[in-house]
C-alpha cells in the first residue's frame, strides 16, 4: 500500500476511534482540520445508521460547520447550552504533558472556547505530531487584530520569537481568520514553560488568541503505521 493511502487510513482510523467515544444525548464540540474531519464524517454515519441519538455539534471553524451539515450532525451554539460533555480536535504538536500546539488552520480561537469547556476534550493526531518540546517542528499561531499587527510583532519578538505574518494561499494577501482577524506565527528556539508563555502572548494588547493549549486535553489518540498497518493507540 502506498505512503499517502496509509497516511490517509491512518486519518480515517484515528478519526473513527474518536468518533466512537460518542455517547448519545451529548452536546459535541467539532473541531478542524484533515483528521477531525473524519472524525465528523464517521460521527454522522452513526447518526444516520441508528447508533446514536440526540446529539448536537458545536463547530469550531466555518469549515467544520459546512462538514456537519453536509453529513447530517445537528448544530447549537454556546448561547443555547449549558455545557459541552465531549470535544474532538485535532493538533499540530502534542508534548509528553498532553500540551498542545494549534492553529494550522488559524482556528485556534474558537477551538480554545470549545475544547476548554468540554467535559473530556479528545485530541486527534498522526504519531508525526508527538515532539519532546511544544515548538520543535510548528511554528506558533497568534491572532492578531490587524490594528494592532505592528505593535503586537514587535512585543512577540521581544518575547524571544521571530514573528512572521500569514500569508494566503490562491489569496493575495495575509490570512483572515473566520473573526476577521491576522494570523502572525512565530518560530521560538525553546518553549521551556508553554503555560507561562500562553499568558505572556495573551496579555499582549491586539492579541485575541495564541495556539498554545495547555492542561485542556483529557485524551490523545495517535494513530501510527507498523509494516502495512494502522494502529490507533491512546497517549
Amino acid at each position: 500500500m502506498a505512503d499517502t493511502d496509509l497516511s490517509k487510513l491512518m486519518k480515517q482510523e484515528v478519526g473513527k476511534a474518536a468518533a466512537d467515544r460518542v455517547q448519545s444525548h451529548s452536546i459535541v464540540g467539532l473541531g478542524t482540520g484533515s483528521t477531525t474531519a473524519y472524525a465528523i464524517q464517521f460521527l454522522g454515519e452513526r447518526l444516520q445508521r441508528g447508533e446514536l441519538e440526540n446529539i448536537q455539534g458545536i463547530p469550531t471553524s466555518f469549515q467544520a460547520e459546512v462538514l456537519s451539515k453536509e453529513y447530517g450532525i445537528p448544530l447549537t451554539t454556546l448561547d443555547a447550552v449549558d455545557h459541552i460533555d465531549i470535544a474532538l480536535d485535532g493538533a499540530d504538536e502534542v508534548d509528553p504533558n498532553k500540551n498542545l500546539i494549534k492553529g494550522g488552520g488559524a482556528a485556534h480561537t474558537r477551538e480554545k472556547v470549545v475544547d476548554s469547556l468540554a467535559n473530556q476534550f479528545i485530541v486527534v493526531v498522526d504519531s508525526g505530531k508527538l515532539v519532546d518540546k511544544l515548538g520543535s517542528t510548528f511554528l506558533l499561531p497568534v491572532e492578531v487584530i490587524p490594528m494592532a499587527i505592528t505593535p503586537v510583532m514587535k512585543k512577540l519578538a521581544q518575547l524571544g520569537g521571530k514573528p512572521e505574518l500569514r500569508m494566503g494561499v490562491k489569496k493575495a494577501g495575509p490570512v483572515v481568520t473566520d473573526q476577521g482577524n491576522f494570523v502572525v506565527d512565530i518560530k521560538f528556539e525553546e518553549i521551556a514553560n508553554p503555560g507561562k508563555l500562553e499568558k505572556e502572548i495573551n496579555n499582549i494588547p491586539g492579541v485575541l488568541e495564541n495556539g498554545l493549549f495547555v492542561n485542556v486535553a483529557d485524551v490523545v489518540l495517535v494513530g501510527e503505521i507498523k509494516g502495512d498497518q494502522v494502529n490507533i493507540r491512546e497517549f
